[in-house]
């Protein structure tokens, strides 16, 4: 591993830095904190997120590591990754909300889709024009995805698509949604899935948004009834639908292995030097300060494993499983550390209403929203069955259930 920029790096990281400065304003101390991306109502942000995006991609840091051909800049995913570090001294809105997904369909369509699908889409959806959501987990599978019951069956040239989604991000503001569906009932349930695009303003299609604990209403339930999707927004084969999902995911998981923390660390550092422990700064309690200094460790070193990503990355290579760690570590991380903050608060830490809460109640929604990151991608235990088996090379758990027809298994036929 090499911690340090190439000449290259170097150069793309002074010319993000010369465009930031001169298109956006510089963080302060006192500027928002904002961690986790499903906290509050993204609806009222989302105009000016999707114009920073649009923004950044006219001026050729939108799509970093995406071809030219559609769009992007040609670069690499590392001087994405370069490119977001710098972007965090600013005060801009946030578009990970939902170029998460995005960039996950824009590469999905690349390495899967046809000719058609990439004039249609990629460019719009790189640039924000179009937006997507994840069409995957459902009341009865989220964890075990590979447990969807929503179905799609042939008619002539479309498949005719029933089922239940929920926990979808944005569908209530998305143009196109990627699908996981059943396509064969009488094989084992990872091989009879199938991954489809679908139009989110197609008739059979009907959206309704779920109230989160933090007040806003980002996630929603989605009802498929009667959905026509044609063959032509299939990706991949049929019967491959967990090929292309699994490789959808690990995108995901390493945008949440990298997210930034040090600006979380050192809002945590602001707190406590304004709330009092004892009549003092609670910054001055030895307790407390061992407490940060342990933050700072366990994030210092997991970015060790993160670097792995990133030095594969830059070799445009695939990174291995080490994506898992970082995922499960910074997910915790956060959690624990916003669960500090409100200990640090006292009485204070329960009041949510933002016009009377410390720092607008902003510590208070990001706890509550700090589970996002814990399950979006996979949850903690399917992080550290990746870590068991493929890292540790643990031997597999015995499941019946990769063996078994899934229609017996959702009848407990045998």
């Amino acid at each position: 591993m090499d911690f340090d920029d190439t000449p290259d790096e170097a150069a793309f990281r002074a010319e993000a830095r010369a465009w930031l400065a001169a298109n956006a304003t510089p963080r302060d101390a006192a500027s928002s904190l904002v961690v986790n991306q499903e906290t509050g109502d993204f609806s009222a942000e989302f105009g000016a997120a999707r114009a920073w995006q649009q923004r950044k991609f006219d001026g050729g840091f939108g799509a970093i590591y995406f071809p030219r051909e559609v769009g992007g800049c040609g670069g690499t995913a590392l001087e994405h990754m370069i490119f977001a570090q710098e972007e965090a001294a600013f005060d801009v809105p946030a578009t990970n909300h939902f170029m998460i997904v995005n960039r996950g369909c824009c590469a999905l369509l690349m390495k899967h889709g046809s000719e058609p699908l990439h004039r249609e889409l990629i460019r719009p959806s790189l640039r924000g024009d179009t937006i997507w959501c994840q069409l995957f987990s459902e009341p009865g599978a989220g964890s075990d995805l590979a447990g969807v019951r929503t179905r799609a069956v042939p008619d002539g040239d479309d498949w005719v698509v029933d089922g239940q989604k929920i926990w979808t991000s944005n569908a209530h503001l998305a143009d196109w949604g990627v699908l996981l569906a059943r396509t064969d009932p009488a094989v084992p349930k990872h091989k009879g899935l199938s991954f489809f695009i679908v139009d989110m303003k197609s008739a059979g299609m009907r959206t309704r948004p779920i109230r989160q604990l933090t007040g806003g209403s980002n996630f929603n339930e989605v009802f498929l009834e009667g959905l026509r999707v044609p063959d032509r927004c299939r990706i991949g084969a049929v019967g491959a639908g967990w090929k292309v999902v699994v490789s959808f995911l690990a995108g995901e998981r390493g945008n949440i292995a990298v997210k930034e923390l040090q600006p979380l660390i050192a809002a945590l550092v602001r707190l406590a030097r304004q709330v009092h422990i004892g009549g003092r700064p609670a910054i001055e309690d030895g307790g407390v300060r061992e407490r940060i200094a342990s933050f700072h460790v366990r994030e210092a070193g997991v970015r060790c494993t993160v670097q792995r990503m990133l030095t594969a990355l830059a070799r445009r290579e695939e990174p291995g499983p080490e994506i898992a760690i970082g995922k499960l570590v910074l997910g915790t991380l956060v959690q624990e550390m916003t669960a500090f903050a409100l200990d640090l608060m006292g009485g204070q830490g329960v009041v949510g209403d933002a016009a009377h809460a410390p720092m607008a109640g902003v510590w208070q929604s990001e706890w509550l929203g700090s589970v996002v990151d814990r399950l979006g991608g996979g949850s903690d235990e399917i992080m550290r069955n990746v870590i068991g088996e493929r890292i540790l090379g643990l031997p597999e758990d015995v499941r019946v259930d990769k063996q078994l027809p899934f229609n017996q298994l959702a009848t407990g036929e045998r």
